[in-house]
């Protein structure tokens, strides 16, 4: 494999993952069926993990950030320690994104954002060389390859992702934000959003067709590996192995042009900005957004830094 296309399958990884959260809430009946008939059975042992947490604080404003994984392996336990303390003692748990109750609003929205128009299907968009490897790739996932013909590459290419983490026994609802959302509304905890479902989605349907079919083509080739780049990755940031959580997150993500400001830059701007004003308030809030946004030259507190807020890490 070339160093550029191991790059490639990185950035396209760290792409599908900043979009679990999202897509996710509308999971299709079929991808839960697949993965349930093929995963092994889920884990029964707990294993003690330590992420990384930040804060940010004046006299009578706390903010917890603390860097979640969207999609985990039943059994581990990180809500303990500094983090359970952080998390007890906040007013407020901010997510990027607050699933919806009813799942049909997630279903309509992702329906109208992922959908291809009348008549188009996304087999048709293919390259035949990318068409036959893609539909050998479903047929290996004992999924149909007219599954998602009514859908845009970039939903394919999101699932392609996805699916073999929960065919191999990665859970949704083991993900950081639903542990912490089942936290919080078991004790009343209100919650709030930096973002909408349709601001999320909107970063991948903003891409031309011909970077949605890249995006494809590197999920279709990078199949067989990303789990072990999953396992990887929820290793360093179990263990707040912050130099290569940055690396193995964003590593060839600049690889994509726009998307990198898109998904990590632009929305962690956005993001101090919402701190900034959020710091003008009393009360503690626990922040809790995707590992990736917490890592590296562009994170949430680095531009933070640079308006004069300094972050602490406090939980090691």
């Amino acid at each position: 494999m070339t160093n550029l296309l191991k790059r490639l399958r990185n950035g396209a990884t760290t792409l599908a993952l900043a979009a679990v959260a999202s897509v996710s809430f509308a999971s299709q009946p079929l991808l839960a069926q697949t993965a349930e008939t093929q995963a092994p059975a889920k884990a029964t042992a707990t294993t003690d993990i330590s992420p990384a947490m930040w804060v940010v604080r004046d006299e009578d404003t706390t903010i917890y950030m603390f860097g979640t994984v969207h999609v985990l392996r039943p059994g581990l336990n990180w809500l303990k320690g500094d983090v359970k303390a952080a998390f007890d003692r906040a007013d407020e748990l901010v997510l990027e994104v607050i699933e919806p109750e009813d799942p049909a609003v997630v279903q309509g929205i992702l329906m109208s954002k992922a959908s291809n128009p009348q008549g188009t299907t996304l087999r048709s968009m293919l390259p035949d060389e990318l068409r036959t490897k893609y539909e050998t790739t479903l047929t290996g996932m004992n999924v149909p390859p007219a599954a998602f013909d009514q859908m845009k590459p970039w939903f394919a290419g999101i699932t392609l992702t996805t699916l073999p983490l929960l065919m191999q026994g990665y859970d949704l609802n083991s993900g950081a934000e639903k542990v912490l959302t089942k936290a919080a509304k078991d004790v009343s905890k209100p919650l709030g959003q930096l973002e909408t479902i349709e601001q999320q989605l909107d970063i991948f349907d903003s891409l031309n067709a011909e970077a949605q079919i890249e995006f494809l083509q590197v999920a279709v080739d990078g199949v067989p590996d990303v789990t072990k780049q999953i396992d990887d990755m929820v290793d360093a940031w179990g263990k707040a192995d912050l130099v290569r959580l940055d690396r193995l997150l964003n590593e060839g993500f600049e690889t994509y042009p726009g998307l990198y400001d898109a998904i990590l830059t632009k929305r962690n701007a956005n993001w101090v900005s919402w701190i900034q004003e959020r710091m003008k308030k009393p009360g503690t809030v626990f922040m809790a957004v995707g590992a990736a946004h917490l890592v590296g030259k562009d994170s949430v507190q680095a531009q933070l830094a640079q308006t004069g807020i300094e972050s602490e890490r406090v939980a090691k």
